[in-house]
């Protein structure tokens, strides 16, 4: 079992930076590749980014280039770094896990977190 918390939503304006966090419980981190994902109000939950490794990352396209998915291994910690963001990007966010390799299929994840709401404004 892996529990998540996610951390650092919040209200911004356009074009600003906000730093997501997502603590995991359990002392098998490394095993589990970590994605977010987010929800906009009346959308399907979508693939944000994912990482196994420091050098395993996968990307939507929409956020290339200006997003950032680490992890933490020491703090059982995942971080999404987003940059340049926008009004459309206004969404839930969810931190998720499963056993690795990565995946960007929302239905391959088992655990997930409460969310943190993230809202851009214009």
């Amino acid at each position: 079992q892996v529990q998540l918390v996610e951390s650092g939503g919040g209200l911004v304006q356009a074009g600003d930076s906000l730093r997501l966090s997502c603590a995991a419980s359990g002392r098998t981190f490394t095993a589990y590749a970590m994605a977010w994902f987010r929800q906009a109000p009346g959308k399907e939950r979508e693939f944000v980014a994912t990482i196994w490794t420091s050098d395993r990352l996968y990307y939507a396209d929409s956020v290339k280039g200006r997003f950032t998915i680490s992890r933490d291994n020491a703090k059982n910690t995942v971080y999404l770094q987003m940059n340049s963001l926008k009004p459309e990007e206004t969404a839930v966010y969810y931190c998720a896990a499963r056993p690795a390799p990565f995946s960007r299929y929302r239905h391959e994840y088992p655990y997930w977190g409460q969310g943190t709401q993230v809202t851009v404004s214009s």
